[in-house]
């Protein structure tokens, strides 16, 4: 379901379009924050942003996932340049990791992604949503002390991520706080029904307006009340580039003479380690936000990233991974496909070649808003409602996520969530057994047994062998327990497959959801199960088709296979 032809990206260019512009505006500013943080050139970001937009996009299987340069990676490139002697060093690292990542997705390494729970996911979702908040509100009263960008609980600039925003209310900037208040009223209005029933703006982004408005009240301020004037330190900073060759001129690149250096392989093996998990979590965060509920290739995508670590490591560039606060963008302002993640590459690249002094006057109080409603959508009270009503294994997991990455960093803070998800994993006993059937056109998938987030990975390998304008039986009937993370697949997959022309019918799933006491009966003598019938048939419109006799896969299983 992934690869689709000319004619798809073109039936969607008019969500594509604004989608690509309003994910420009959200990456511009973290590229050149991330880049500033890292002790990077502020072009290194833009490069790792390009490279992001105009070759990861197509060689990704996802449609809606955005890469570029990531915060969670500043820490480890900081050290790394002054260890390494130099950027230039650090880049010859990045290239190396590129390519181990590439070994990583040609290894079917990817497939750890399918492992991880739901209830963590959704977790580790509410909580970036929670930290573009905090980190935001010191950008929107005019407080830049912090890079944009930053998600970790201990900041390079010695506050916490709660001590910064104490600070900042003591350094309040009138004209920040007017931009960064109607920009946000200016986005939420762009949502009502009545702005959304004219055509004429209806495809014009409501991020782009509080921009358009961003820039008027910066050229205003100063002649209508110089004490609602923004600083320049408090506006986008981007380098001042003529031309392409002026472009050109200002790339980094490489120095291979330190190949041999056993220092630069370390680093780049922590890049590749540290970048592919955060990829991996990114791509199943984004696939979970993807209204059509599309699933990418995980193993795909580290093949992507590498090639795209390997050019950006090339050109000068940080290294890249898929980021969720610009796939979330992406999704929010109503991408379909992978255009809009291309045209944002477009744009950083235009940028910076020609309009670099508009883009200067752009007050970061505005992209800020941006964030803002960002984070309130990843983190919405609906969410840690919904967790609730499921149970304590989804609600606990859910929540100690939230609290361990807010006051550690990403990676840890899923490290922990992990753990406590494995934890109630642990404490139900199951074995699964996952069986295709397939007749001509029509196919029969059976759960049996008991089938935990486990068989995630082989149910999706069983789904993706469904083939386009067929009929499909997914029949839970026989299945003692059912977990809510495949619960969860089932249904996405249904919305996702409206798209590929297949009719599905869902069985026994509700009566399987929650787990079952298996009663203990004697056999009647002389019972032999072998000698019972076996009789499977699919009725698709009037008439019933003959009896599935075609086995496909059938897997029975006590521990996980990767897919």
């Amino acid at each position: 379901m992934i690869r689709k032809q000319l004619n798809y990206y073109l039936a969607h260019l008019g969500q594509d379009i604004p989608a690509g512009l309003v994910v420009f505006l959200v990456a511009l500013p973290l590229c050149l924050g991330i880049a500033l943080a890292s002790g990077a050139p502020l072009l290194s970001g833009i490069v790792a942003g390009i490279v992001g937009g105009l070759v990861v996009s197509w060689a990704s299987g996802s449609q809606v996932s955005v890469s570029g340069p990531a915060a969670g990676l500043t820490v480890i490139v900081m050290a790394a340049i002054e260890q390494l002697g130099g950027f230039q060093v650090l880049l010859l690292s990045v290239v190396l990791a590129g390519a181990m990542q590439a070994v990583l997705g040609f290894a079917k390494a990817g497939t750890i992604g399918a492992y991880f729970p739901s209830s963590v996911i959704k977790g580790m979702l509410a909580a970036i949503g929670i930290i573009l908040i905090l980190k935001q509100i010191p950008h929107a009263v005019g407080y830049d002390a912090d890079f944009v960008g930053d998600e970790a609980y201990l900041q390079l600039d010695s506050q916490t991520t709660l001590s910064e925003i104490a600070v900042a209310l003591k350094a309040i900037s009138p004209g920040a706080i007017i931009v960064s208040t109607v920009s946000i009223l200016i986005m939420l209005l762009w949502e009502t029904p009545a702005i959304r029933k004219l055509a004429w703006l209806r495809f014009i982004p409501g991020p782009l307006v509080a921009v358009l408005w961003g820039l008027a009240f910066n050229q205003l301020a100063p002649e209508i009340s110089p004490t609602l004037a923004i600083a320049a330190h408090h506006l986008v900073s981007l380098p001042s580039i003529d031309n392409l060759d002026g472009f050109i001129h200002q790339l980094t690149f490489p120095d291979y003479s330190r190949i041999s250096d056993p220092q630069v392989w370390v680093v780049a093996g922590t890049l590749a380690v540290v970048a592919s998990l955060e990829t991996l979590l990114s791509l199943e965060a984004v696939d979970k936000l993807d209204p059509l509920r599309r699933v990418a290739p995980t193993n795909r995508e580290l093949k992507a990233q590498g090639l795209g670590n390997i050019l950006s490591g090339m050109l000068g560039g940080l290294p890249l991974t898929a980021v969720i606060v610009r796939g979330s963008a992406n999704i929010n302002a109503g991408a379909h496909t992978k255009v809009s993640c291309f045209l944002h590459g477009i744009l950083l690249l235009v940028s910076v070649l020609f309009i670099a002094r508009v883009l200067n006057m752009i007050p970061l109080a505005c992209l800020a808003a941006i964030l803002l409603l960002t984070g309130y959508k990843l983190a919405k009270p609906k969410l840690f409602m919904e967790l609730y009503r499921k149970g304590t294994n989804q609600i606990v997991p859910f929540v100690v996520t939230i609290i361990a990455i807010l006051f550690t960093d990403l990676l840890k803070g899923m490290g922990i969530g992990m753990l406590c998800g494995l934890f109630y994993v642990m404490r139900a006993n199951f074995h699964a057994a996952l069986t295709l059937t397939r007749d001509g056109n029509n196919y029969l998938l059976r759960l049996q047994k008991d089938v935990s987030f486990l068989n995630k990975p082989l149910l999706r390998e069983l789904l993706e062998q469904v083939e386009p304008c067929s009929s499909l039986i997914i029949d839970g009937h026989r299945a003692q327990f059912i977990d809510q993370d495949i619960l969860e697949t089932l249904y996405d997959y249904r919305r996702s497959a409206v798209d590929d022309n297949i009719a599905l019918e869902l069985r026994g799933l509700e009566t399987a959801a929650v787990p079952r006491r298996r009663k203990v009966t004697s056999a009647p003598a002389g019972w032999n199960p072998r000698q019972l019938p076996v009789v499977l048939s699919i009725t698709t419109g009037a008439a019933a088709t003959p009896a599935l006799a075609t086995p496909v896969a059938e897997h029975r299983q006590t521990s996980a296979r990767a897919a």
